[in-house]
């Protein structure tokens, strides 16, 4: 099918842009890498009357560290993300989880920032900031805001933007020296929507775990943070029998559906595997 007909918008500055969903509101979408947005548009799940298309914002891209601060751009491509040297130096969790994101061509043009404002409870990144504690920055034409990742995203498909703010960017608290994350994703198949994904993300203090963060994907109506799991693994050593607790609690958290990609019990099932492998794998890289 083809899209309804709407007016294309290109901003030339974060102002503009922000002018432009002052005056258009809720009949407006944002057009980032458009890797979720056309195909709803062709669909006609989504028929926004007016896109307001940022690519031309350079100053919404890019990785740094400033303040103790990961920042992310928003409009930064998941490839960017991939090659990252600072990210693979001093982020496995999120180094781990972008070459898992959809496929070469998807990583190409998708961005952060527009996967996490689709909030779909199958995409990779919203497990991972779970796990890691983020925080969004929003901005709308009365000023800036800070979120935090888990109220960002509220439902599927939901997300805390109001229709007159956007996304400009991800910052991630920085990982103490003896700290450890990795993402696991199970796929039917290269690009396919995860049928089960989970983070983790550990921080080590004094051969005890000071802080434990585990995010799910894809057993949710969004992505899930494992809460109780967390609180089990913190102050505790880090045996066996400490994982295998935090992966039955984490399983108890998910809540997935039956569908061609398995049962709920299937899937609950990958979530405690999972949870156990990803909790061994983040000490070793905290060692």
């Amino acid at each position: 099918m083809l899209p309804a007909r709407f007016d294309y918008h290109r901003a030339e500055s974060v102002e503009e842009a922000l002018s432009l969903l002052d005056q258009y509101g809720d009949d407006a979408k944002v057009l980032a890498g458009g890797m979720s947005l056309i195909p709803l548009m062709k669909l006609r799940f989504a028929s926004p009357g007016h896109l307001v298309d940022v690519n031309p914002l350079a100053e919404l891209a890019g990785i740094e560290e400033a303040d103790g601060w990961l920042r992310i751009g928003a409009m930064t491509r998941h490839r960017d993300i991939v090659d990252s040297d600072l990210i693979k130096a001093g982020n496995p969790a999120l180094a781990t989880a972008a070459p898992l994101v959809a496929d070469p061509i998807v990583r190409n043009r998708g961005t952060i920032g527009g996967s996490l404002c689709h909030a779909d409870p199958a995409g990779d990144f919203g497990s991972v900031l779970l796990a890691l504690g983020a925080q969004m920055a929003v901005r709308s034409s009365s000023g800036e805001r800070t979120v935090a990742i888990d109220d960002f995203l509220v439902d599927t498909f939901t997300t805390a933007l109001e229709p007159n703010e956007l996304l400009t960017g991800i910052r991630v608290p920085q990982a103490g020296p003896r700290s450890g994350g990795t993402y696991l994703k199970l796929e039917r198949k290269v690009g396919d929507f995860a049928t089960v994904g989970v983070a983790v993300q550990l921080q080590m203090d004094d051969g005890h775990i000071g802080r434990a963060g585990i995010g799910l994907t894809a057993v949710g109506s969004k992505n899930v943070r494992a809460a109780e799991a967390e609180s089990a693994l913190a102050g505790a050593e880090p045996t066996d029998e400490a994982f295998a607790e935090a992966g039955r609690l984490a399983a108890q958290a998910a809540q997935p559906s039956d569908d061609v990609r398995g049962s709920r019990e299937y899937k609950r099932h990958v979530v405690e595997v999972f949870v156990r492998r990803g909790l061994e794998a983040a000490l070793q890289g905290a060692a």
